[in-house]
């Protein structure tokens, strides 16, 4: 591989093994790039390791990039660029950017002319809408709820209107707020929306499934208190033009 000054998207785990979706591309970058851009270095190392990187972690340059950094901060992070190295941006968990810290990194790129190059990798919110069954021609994603109870409510009302309309709607809460949502979910939409519950996706306890809000109020609650979900809010699948023209023929 020829570095250069480029920019990497490496996706992270999503929990799961690191050998379940590592590629050639990915390990190149985890054994050739030394500059990193990450949300937090044991979670980065610990990617580098099971991408194959055996060397001394004192040869890698971790930059912070969270909640927690000063903007001012970020453009100090491009000098390896000057100097003419590749960095790669690492996720805490799935890809880079989606859902997560790192665009600022992806605009300075574009600004100073450099390449961008998104390696594959586990995504969440793509893992979840396939195995949902519902309408992947056009979604949104919401990231995540609104703190306040009224403003969550009205937020579960305009994610089923757009759902109806065609648009199957995604989002997430923080893993302790999970039963709430649930509870909310069921008390707020309709008895014939559907919805899908992914938990811990990639991981041995991964549990997908996908019912109406009546089945999920009648049926057993899931177990998602402090576990990963991806929640997605759909309409049951219309009648196939196929069957429709054999109906009437």
């Amino acid at each position: 591989m020829t570095l250069q000054p480029k920019l990497f998207l490496l996706p992270n785990t999503l929990g799961g093994p690191v050998a379940d979706f590592a590629n050639a591309i990915a390990r190149q970058v985890a054994v050739e790039v030394n500059h990193f851009i990450v949300e937090e270095i044991r979670s980065a190392r610990r990617l580098l390791r099971g991408l194959g990187y055996d060397g001394d972690f004192e040869d890698k340059h971790f930059f912070i990039l969270n909640q927690h950094t000063d903007p001012s901060e970020i453009p100090l992070y491009t000098k390896p660029w000057q100097e003419g190295h590749a960095i790669a941006v690492i996720s805490e968990a799935g890809v880079p950017c989606v859902a997560d810290p790192g665009h600022q990194i992806v605009e300075l790129a574009h600004q100073n002319n450099i390449r961008v190059i998104p390696v594959s990798g586990p995504s969440s919110i793509l893992l979840a809408l396939m195995a949902s069954g519902l309408g992947g021609q056009k979604f949104s994603f919401n990231g995540y709820l609104p703190r306040e109870k009224n403003d969550r409510v009205q937020k579960l009302k305009q994610m089923e209107a757009a759902a109806f309309q065609g648009e199957t709607q995604l989002f997430m809460d923080t893993p302790f707020r999970n039963d709430q949502t649930f509870e909310e979910l069921c008390s707020t939409l309709k008895p014939d929306t559907m919805l899908c519950i992914a938990t811990n996706l990639t991981c041995d306890d991964e549990i997908i499934s996908t019912r109406s809000i009546d089945e999920w109020r009648m049926g057993r609650k899931p177990v998602v208190n402090k576990k990963n979900v991806m929640f997605v809010i759909g309409r049951k699948a219309l009648p196939s033009p196929k069957r429709e023209l054999k109906r009437r023929f």
